[in-house]
């Protein structure tokens, strides 16, 4: 029944399903207030038990013309797939989207998920790439 209740247009479904379900479990558990870092480490454990493939502060350069011109860093890579960015406050910024926006196209990837552990509750948003 629960699976009739899930969407089958978004990507990787499964996949966000089991991310989104780790996040919540993280806050709900962990409470507010803590830094980015604490959260990090938490869904790092959640993801090793499930058992998800993901990599942590995944350097990215930007290459133009065969020359690099920044770089960046990724809160996780997971499974090869998809970025998962983590914030602390109360909502996400322009700037916010815009970073794993940028994030998505110098790893050529479709997905990020947004994740902004508040004092009041847990917010989430996909972010697709329409440029890959």
């Amino acid at each position: 029944m629960k699976s009739n209740l899930r969407r089958k247009d978004l990507i990787y479904p499964e996949l966000s399903y089991q991310i989104i379900g780790i996040l919540f479990e993280v806050y709900n558990q962990l409470g507010s207030g803590y830094h980015e870092k604490y959260y990090q480490r938490a869904i790092a454990t959640a993801l090793r038990e499930c058992r998800i493939p993901f990599r942590e502060q995944v350097y990215v350069s930007l290459i133009f013309k065969g020359e690099k011109i920044g770089s960046y860093y990724l809160d996780f890579l997971i499974a090869d797939k998809m970025i998962l960015e983590i914030k602390k406050g109360e909502g996400f910024s322009k700037r916010n989207i815009d970073q794993i926006l940028t994030y998505l196209k110098a790893k050529k990837l479709k997905l990020g998920i947004i994740v902004n552990f508040g004092r009041r509750e847990l917010k989430f948003r996909r972010i697709i790439n329409f440029d890959s």
